[in-house]
């Protein structure tokens, strides 16, 4: 079965999807806001900016116009957060009931503190939502490269529908009911990768990233579980998976600017030089979160103080390393909101 699909959003991981479902012989309509954008891409047949060397077919449909939307089976949302309220509230309209929406960005509103799944059922209500996430760069996704991901959602046909649509012998997708879970571990995994990026902009080696890494699924876990997710989603892909590729690989972006600001970069050049951050953005609305959700997060606390207030990078490392002595499994630590 072949669907109709619109991509919001010409950037990497649009494109990437889009070539993706191309292949697998679906209809794909891209749309990009900036005509440019188009124009060069129809010309150089691939985004040079985005997702250089990868060429883009000529099966593919390029629009500036949201209304392309209309009638769609699936329209997918590859855009930055901070856009998606505002493109969903433009291109409502055109929607109706039976497109499902797929949502790939991974971050929170910062106004509302929202999750993506939730800024879209407000924008547009008719329409099922489906969160897509886990371990997924761009670069290999529209290479073809082996990888997997996440299809949540709490109508479970959807996600089943999905899952059905996108998979294929290089795609596997897995499903899930527990929305929650998928977005605060693909938002918050880019706190933790930006942190990575300034322990190995500082030289610190393997150690370091271990700790890191460890203690940071710790604490986005009792997050997301005090908002309603469930555990055994944070030791899956969109939890640990994605954790893990964004901490490693210099296909992140917020690991590469986590390096600048670790070689002493001010946070703001760093997000100026490297592009989208979203882990720069999401480190002020977890903060935010935290606080409301009365949970804490000792790593996460320190990355908002060395982004927003000029903390010193070293002096944060160290106060984290001398913090009271703790059991590591902390009893139940996945149910009670004890302190991490």
């Amino acid at each position: 079965m072949k669907a109709d699909i619109a991509v919001l959003g010409s950037g990497g991981f649009g494109l990437a999807l889009a070539i993706m479902l191309d292949n697998m012989g679906h209809r794909i309509t891209v749309w990009s806001k900036f005509e440019q954008e188009i124009e060069d891409i129809r010309r150089d047949g691939e985004n040079k900016a985005k997702l250089p060397g990868v060429k883009i077919p000529d099966s593919i449909s390029f629009t500036a116009e949201l209304s392309c939307v209309k009638d769609k089976d699936i329209v997918i949302f590859g855009i930055p957060v901070n856009f998606v309220r505002s493109v969903a509230a433009e291109a409502a309209p055109y929607f109706n009931e039976k497109t499902v929406i797929v949502n790939t960005g991974k971050g929170l509103e910062a106004a509302t503190l929202k999750r993506m799944s939730q800024v879209l059922a407000e924008e547009i209500p008719q329409c099922k939502m489906v969160v897509l996430s886990g371990p997924s760069h761009a670069e290999e996704v529209a290479l073809g490269m082996p990888t997997t991901m996440v299809a949540a959602s709490a109508e479970t046909g959807c996600a089943e529908y999905i899952q059905t649509m996108m998979s294929s012998d290089v795609v596997r997708i897995y499903n899930s009911s527990d929305v929650i879970g998928c977005e605060i571990g693909g938002a918050l995994k880019n706190v933790i990768a930006l942190c990575g990026g300034i322990c190995d902009g500082m030289g610190y080696g393997d150690n370091t990233k271990a700790a890191l890494m460890t203690r940071g699924i710790f604490e986005i876990s009792r997050l997301g579980i005090a908002m309603g997710a469930q555990a055994e989603t944070f030791a899956g892909l969109t939890g640990i998976g994605d954790l893990i590729v964004t901490c490693t690989s210099m296909h992140s972006r917020n690991r590469r600017a986590g390096i600048l600001i670790g070689q002493g970069v001010a946070p703001e050049e760093a997000v100026k030089q490297i592009g989208t951050v979203e882990g720069y953005f999401c480190t002020k609305a977890a903060y935010e979160l935290a606080k409301q959700q009365g949970i804490s997060m000792p790593i996460t606390e320190k990355c908002y103080n060395v982004l927003f207030n000029n903390g010193n990078v070293r002096e944060s490392i160290s106060e984290l390393m001398v913090r009271p002595k703790k059991h590591e499994t902390e009893i139940n630590f996945m149910l009670d909101k004890l302190d991490n």
